[in-house]
């Protein structure tokens, strides 16, 4: 984009020099000479780049007359910079953001061995000399060897594009001229003349016969000829984007994004928003929308390619110390707390080592108190495996709306660590804490929310506190309700049985599941729709499995009326028929009420 004036750049500055230098030169020492010049520039209030090369100087750099002179002469005093040829144009306010000064191997990037311009160049034309040429009509062809958007802004009447984006395609381009421009006159030109330094004797080297270049470039046209014979302006590297045939700048502008040249009447367009978008580069929210999930999936096949817990690894497992266990045997915390060790297995994590306090082995005996944490250290960790389907149904500024496949537990828990959809979305999300504001269990599939801020979530999780959030489930079911709607206000206990079941429990947690019956399938199973009204762990399977309707495929609830011995599936196992269809709430930052589908997995159509 072309410099946003604020006004204060006017009152605080004068009429800003900007200066274009180069020479190719050998140069040594070159770390030292990085320092000290950008030391004198920082000194002088300098602005702008300023390369170092063993074959050379090359800078631009903009600030008062009085800094300019003294950093001209500063440089001028080292008798192989004595020569130093200048190139100026003026502003009215400080056209380069900072100051750098690099080091780098070449001047201008070529890649090319034997093209050194310290050895051999062109013969030079000036700009006077070229402009008599082409006032006379002599037959020369001028060849732009600047990149495709330079040549859009501005070249010489009836100039031939090289057609590169990068100055490094240069010499193949040169191959595909027309072998009859070998015998031409041909003068080739750039900006400031540095990369015909280089195009010049490549020409050559390739049989071009007679090639000049012009001296000084477009810039010293424009400051010796004018604007005879050119047609435009000249793209300039800062924030003038372009200069006119007096050195002065233009309102053509660049868009930051993708870097178009824009006219005042494409600045003046709805799809120009600074530092946004421009004509050029404009997409739609839905089409951003669709590149943003695109963008994702890429991400997270990257991260589940392998699956990240397929690998073996140290795994660090945090276990917390709750107020309900404080002051208690750290062996009686945790067969009290995680029953799927048994006691003697608990007392082997111990006599191994893998037991950690602040870095410090914990033994059986040891008093924990409420608040610490205790790792598990579990070497050689391999997780099974999951499924990896994650889609992304919707993403903006406050949330992110997750397909969850099935098998996939939500959290690291037991066997699962890694192979989790929070690590999994953690990696794909780097730079974004995200929030998770419900769950479904591993085998469930279907819609899931994360938030991008706390504040986010803290909206959605009141809406699941006021019962302001509807979730709607499709499930199969064996048997047949005696009913098309009925509804379950079992109480279901808080605290885990065996293999992690929760049970019907009339001293338990209140619970309200509504049903709706959709279909009755051919082998006799049913699919209902479920709205659970609260959310309590496993609840709707625990309710169809108390009314004698169990879920097909429910590897815990089972159909004789037993609880099963394990929770996670295995991805070769038959699913678990239940899907978290859509879900609905008002939108954290917009305060509309929302909807967001999954599709529907194929054991629940006909």
């Amino acid at each position: 984009m072309g410099h946003q004036n604020t006004g204060w750049d006017w009152i605080m500055m004068d009429t800003i020099v900007n200066i274009a230098v180069y020479k190719f030169v050998p140069l040594d020492d070159l770390t030292n000479r990085r320092d000290t010049l950008l030391a004198l520039c920082q000194r002088l209030l300098l602005k702008g780049t300023i390369l170092l090369t063993p074959e050379g100087i090359n800078f631009f750099l903009a600030g008062s007359r009085e800094s300019i002179d003294e950093y001209l002469k500063e440089l001028r005093s080292e008798p192989a910079l004595a020569d130093l040829e200048v190139k100026e144009s003026y502003s009215h306010y400080q056209p380069f953001s900072r100051m750098l000064v690099k080091i780098k191997k070449e001047i201008i990037a070529f890649g090319v061995a034997g093209i050194d311009p310290l050895v051999k160049t062109s013969p030079r034309v000036s700009a006077v000399e070229l402009k008599q040429w082409l006032d006379e009509g002599r037959p020369v062809t001028m060849l732009d060897v600047r990149n495709d958007m330079e040549f859009k802004v501005g070249t010489f009447e009836n100039a031939i594009a090289i057609g590169v984006d990068d100055f490094r395609d240069f010499p193949v381009a040169v191959s595909e001229l027309p072998e009859r421009m070998k015998n031409e006159v041909i003068v080739t030109f750039c900006t400031g003349g540095v990369r015909c330094e280089k195009a010049g004797p490549q020409m050559e080297s390739q049989g071009f016969n007679h090639v000049y270049q012009l001296d000084g470039g477009i810039l010293k046209y424009f400051e010796d000829c004018g604007g005879a014979h050119y047609d435009g302006e000249c793209f300039v590297f800062d924030k003038r984007v372009a200069l006119n045939s007096e050195l002065n700048e233009t309102d053509t502008a660049q868009c930051y994004v993708c870097q178009a040249i824009l006219t005042l009447e494409d600045c003046a367009l709805p799809e120009y928003v600074a530092g946004v978008s421009c004509p050029t580069c404009f997409k739609s929210p839905e089409q951003r929308l669709v590149d943003t999930i695109a963008q994702r999936h890429k991400a997270i096949r990257e991260v589940t390619t392998p699956l990240p817990g397929s690998a073996p690894y140290e795994n660090v497992r945090p276990i917390y110390v709750t107020g309900k266990f404080d002051k208690h045997q750290a062996i009686e915390f945790l067969c009290a707390l995680y029953t799927r060790l048994s006691r003697e297995q608990w007392l082997e994590v111990f006599d191994r080592g893998q037991l950690l306090c602040d870095g410090k082995r914990v033994s059986p005996d040891d008093v924990v108190r409420a608040g610490q944490r205790l790792d598990h250290i579990i070497p050689e960790t391999v997780e099974p495996a999951v499924s990896s389907d994650i889609k992304i149904l919707h993403e903006d500024e406050s949330v992110v709306v997750v397909h969850k496949p099935a098998p996939l537990p939500m959290h690291p828990c037991g066997r699962f660590n890694r192979n989790s959809l929070s690590w999994i979305m953690s990696e794909v999300y780097q730079c974004a804490h995200l929030r998770i504001v419900h769950r479904l269990d591993a085998n469930t599939s279907g819609v899931v929310v994360f938030c991008k801020t706390g504040t986010s979530a803290r909206k959605i999780q009141q809406q699941f506190e006021r019962g302001q959030v509807t979730k709607k489930y499709i499930v199969r079911v064996t048997g047949e309700p005696t009913a098309e709607a009925f509804t379950s206000s079992t109480p279901i206990s808080s605290e885990p049985s065996r293999a992690g079941a929760r049970l019907p429990d009339p001293n338990g947690l209140a619970a309200r599941t509504e049903f709706q019956m959709l279909e009755q399938l051919s082998d006799g199973t049913m699919i209902l729709e479920a709205r659970p009204v609260t959310g309590r762990t496993n609840q709707i399977r625990v309710h169809l499995w108390e009314l004698g309707l169990p879920v097909v495929g429910d590897p815990l609830y089972l159909a004789d009326g037993e609880i099963g011995h394990t929770q996670t599936l295995s991805v070769d196992d038959k699913p678990l028929c239940l899907h978290a269809k859509s879900i609905s709430f008002k939108h954290p930052t917009t305060s509309e009420q929302v909807v967001y589908n999954a599709e529907i997995p194929a054991w629940a159509k006909s």
